[in-house]
Formats: structure tokens, sequence, C-alpha cells
């Protein structure tokens, strides 16, 4: 039986956990990316608006990744959270200038409410090889 690696990854280029979880954690080759919104790293205050903080979502994201040793072309499941999900198109149109085919797989679930006050949320599952 193979001992698996646990790293915690922390980046000052993503929000800092404003609770009881770590910006992502390794184990062996898969990263978890645990949950964004869009929180400026720098002042920890929301973005305005939806399209603000889809951008700012993915930013979030990629800072953690390439903290992690990865980009947002590693991740290979990606959760989104919307608190309107008439706003699943802005998501899927702004989504397509930070990835590129073969997209990774994806949940998009509609919630009452976000941390925060947060409009949109993801999370997501990277895989890097070697």
């Amino acid at each position: 039986m193979s001992s698996k690696q646990k790293t915690v990854i922390q980046t000052p280029d993503a929000p800092a956990a404003i609770g009881t979880y770590s910006q992502a954690v390794r184990v062996d080759s898969t990263v978890y990316l645990s949950g964004q919104i869009g929180l400026d790293p720098a002042t920890m205050q929301m973005a305005e608006g939806i399209e603000a903080q889809i951008q700012r979502v993915f930013q979030n994201l990629r800072a953690v990744a390439g903290a992690a040793g990865g980009s947002l072309s590693d991740v290979v499941k990606l959760n989104v959270y919307l608190t309107d999900l008439s706003n699943f198109a802005r998501v899927n149109e702004i989504m397509a200038t930070y990835f590129t085919a073969p997209y990774p797989a994806r949940a998009a679930v509609g919630v009452a409410a976000l941390p925060r006050g947060a409009l949109v949320e993801m999370d997501g599952v990277m895989y890097l090889q070697g």
C-alpha cells in the first residue's frame, strides 16, 4: 500500500481562508481546490456585480492552482454554485476566456445563499501529472 502525501496549498494571491479550511489540499497528484467567491485578495472586499464576481472567482482559482504547481488547464472537475441560475450563461461566456478544450467536467447548482453575500462560488479538483 502506497503512502499518501498530503500538502496544504496557501497563496497570498487568493483570499485568505475565512473559516476552518485551506485554500487547497494536494494529495499525491490530485489537488482539491476550496470554494472561491468574488473576494479581492488584497482588500478582502467583494467584487461588485455578477460579472466582476465571476472574473474574480476564476482569478482566485487560477492563483491557487498556480500555487499548487498547476494551472486552470489541469482542472478536471469544476463545481459552480449560483444564487441565480439565470447567470449561468454569463458563467459560460467568462469561463471560455479562462479555459480551453478539453474542458473540465462540471456541475452547476442553484443555491439559496453563499458566504459574504456572494452571487457565485466555485470549487474544483485538479490533476497534476508527474
